[in-house]
């Protein structure tokens, strides 16, 4: 069980690194679209030809459509597009506030207010983005700008959208028809535009590195780390396996310093410190969300 959780996260750790690999030499827009299209095409058959329960009522089929839009369509491009323009780092900093986002917007819809602890905990880690994202203060030299960090961000709340509405459609539909139907839903969706999205990209000249970091994307972090994190929360429980999503954002820093050669600085190191301890606090003795 932990040892599925842990690839999980492992997985999950290296997608902003991958991205930054694949977006180097692929428009940033055709990886974030690949990245559902080749996982929907290993999901769809599946979805079809199975036994899988479909949403029924009108109030299931628009979850099922914000669901697949925000998590599945608009957070993959939009986090490609910001990876083109920011650090590894940064991007798995603001990945790594995606439980905050998800708390809240659930908190909303439900029209449940979190209690001090989440607050208290919300409010150190956006604290650490701000100080990420917007103040700068010593990261003037790498190559994480503003309008990356501001696009990851973006990518964030639209994944927490989706995360929410999958959250409640999953309440009568179930997991995995609201995983599978949502990737197949977007996949449906991207295919007709991928031939002008694409029209200007030389394949030719795509590298195995980048090829490798896309196909990473769709049957790594979209399908297998998905499977493996389900199957670990279910055999091991949420309280005990969740906790392992706090490993996430050390293993990107890991990974962008050790792959990508990206400065682990001291202003970096009190960030990720900062929005790791304000996450702990805002999740703790509650059930984590994931992506």
């Amino acid at each position: 069980m932990l040892a599925a959780a842990a690839a999980a996260i492992a997985i999950w750790g290296g997608t902003p690194i991958v991205t930054k690999i694949a977006v180097a030499q692929v428009d940033p827009l055709v990886v974030g679209m690949l990245r559902t299209l080749l996982a929907a095409a290993v999901i769809a058959p599946i979805a079809f030809l199975g036994r899988i329960a479909r949403p029924r009522t009108a109030a299931e089929i628009g979850l099922l459509a914000a669901s697949a839009i925000g998590g599945f369509i608009v957070f993959p491009v939009l986090f490609s597009l910001g990876q083109r323009h920011t650090s590894a780092s940064h991007a798995a900093l603001i990945l790594a506030t995606l439980p905050l986002f998800t708390g809240l917007f659930a908190a909303i819809i439900e029209r449940r207010m979190p209690g001090p602890r989440w607050w208290l905990g919300a409010a150190v880690a956006i604290g650490g983005e701000v100080l990420l994202v917007g103040l700068r203060f010593g990261f003037e030299g790498s190559d994480a700008g503003l309008e990356g960090d501001l696009l990851i961000v973006a990518s964030c709340v639209a994944a927490s959208m989706g995360y929410v509405a999958g959250g409640r459609l999953s309440r009568s539909l179930g997991t995995w028809p609201t995983t599978l139907w949502g990737i197949t839903a977007a996949g449906l969706v991207l295919l007709p535009a991928l031939p002008f999205a694409a029209r200007d990209v030389a394949w030719a000249a795509v590298s195995t590195a980048s090829w490798a970091s896309i196909g990473y994307l769709a049957f790594l972090s979209t399908i297998l780390a998905y499977v493996a994190w389900y199957w670990a929360l279910g055999r091991g429980g949420i309280a005990r396996i969740g906790i392992t999503q706090f490993a996430q954002p050390v293993v990107s820093l890991a990974l962008a310093v050790a792959i990508l050669g990206e400065a682990m600085t001291l202003p970096l190191a009190a960030t990720a410190a900062c929005i790791v301890a304000g996450i702990w606090i805002a999740q703790r003795r509650r059930e984590p969300v994931r992506k």
